[in-house]
């Protein structure tokens, strides 16, 4: 049996201290996420994506390691976690790879808050229709500029071209090498669907305009098992319906990926730097650099009103000072 000591007998030694909760020392070694799994984000609603790896779907959520970085449909990412696909399951999206581009836009052309709708596309189909809703040359030029800006090729479809002809519209950007396709809505089958399978085969690619203008039925009719609805056009703002919620990115049967996306009502790009767009119109380098400093290429002092141009040339400015003013 063990005498009891002393009180007289301890010393400092013999003092044990309780350290408080909040001296547990924080460790600088962050998690290894090197072995996480590669996914291609195909949507992302509410707060979940729905990944792709190894042809099988996983739905996952943001990690807190992300912060406020976002995820968007085109993402290429890492995902760690239950990654079996299960329904129930739930696995972590861990890391995002570098984006060759993004499709972002502005509320308005004096906010500053950018809104990133996909990534990692190679061509940009600006949808538009001949008539309800009308096309607007304004939306046009915007997607433009910000199609020049990320280098994305694109392209513009007009569809419900059995309700009008819509080639007066279209006049305006014959001469800008743009790839425009004109479909019957009604009859979405034959040449015209062909050209554009052909178009989108083996690339990704993004479909944009208003609501209204048939992008979720183009898609239904190239991507048989896509099921998107599909609304109309209100007779009293002559606006179409939301129907689409977020954006989805579709297999195609030839290879590649068409990526439907919600139709938007403003499409701002205070963000795209005008040098970008000015790249894309090579003809013009050498005038440029004769002109004053800032110049907005809209200015009678600009070296471009008296460089020597053909026709051609002539209507490629005219439509590039108007892609400038977008």
């Amino acid at each position: 049996m063990v005498e009891p000591r002393n009180f007289k007998e301890f010393d400092e030694d013999d003092v044990r201290s309780r350290p408080p909760r909040s001296s547990r020392p924080r460790t600088k070694d962050r998690p290894d996420y090197s072995q996480a799994l590669s996914a291609f984000v195909i949507a992302v609603d509410r707060g979940r994506v729905t990944c792709l790896a190894d042809n099988s779907e996983i739905t996952a959520m943001k990690s807190r390691e992300l912060g406020k970085k976002s995820v968007v449909v085109g993402d290429l990412v890492g995902i760690v976690g239950d990654v079996s696909g299960t329904d129930g399951t739930l696995a972590r999206v861990v890391n995002v790879s570098t984006r060759r581009n993004a499709l972002t836009r502005t509320v308005d052309d004096d906010a500053e808050l950018e809104r990133m709708i996909v990534a990692n596309v190679d061509q940009m189909a600006i949808v538009i229709a001949s008539q309800d809703p009308e096309p607007r040359h304004g939306f046009v030029d915007r997607a433009l500029v910000v199609a020049y800006d990320q280098a994305i090729t694109p392209i513009i479809i007009m569809t419900k071209c059995d309700l009008a002809d819509g080639e007066e519209f279209l006049q305006a950007y014959k001469d800008l090498d743009i790839k425009i396709i004109k479909v019957q809505v009604e009859k979405q089958k034959g040449r015209e669907l062909d050209e554009i399978r052909e178009i989108l085969a083996r690339k990704s690619t993004v479909l944009l305009g208003h609501s209204g203008v048939g992008k979720s039925t183009l898609v239904n009719a190239l991507v048989e098992s896509a099921d998107r609805a599909t609304g109309s056009v209100n007779d009293a703002t002559g606006r179409g319906r939301h129907t689409s919620s977020s954006a989805i990115a579709l297999s195609l049967a030839g290879g590649g990926w068409i990526i439907d996306t919600p139709g938007v009502r403003s499409f701002g790009v205070a963000h795209v730097d005008s040098k970008r767009v000015i790249s894309a119109f090579g003809e013009f380098r050498e005038a440029i650099e004769h002109c004053p400093k800032n110049c907005s290429h809209n200015e009678e002092s600009c070296a471009l009103n008296s460089w020597e141009l053909d026709a051609n040339s002539k209507s490629r400015l005219e439509s590039l000072r108007r892609l400038l003013q977008a």
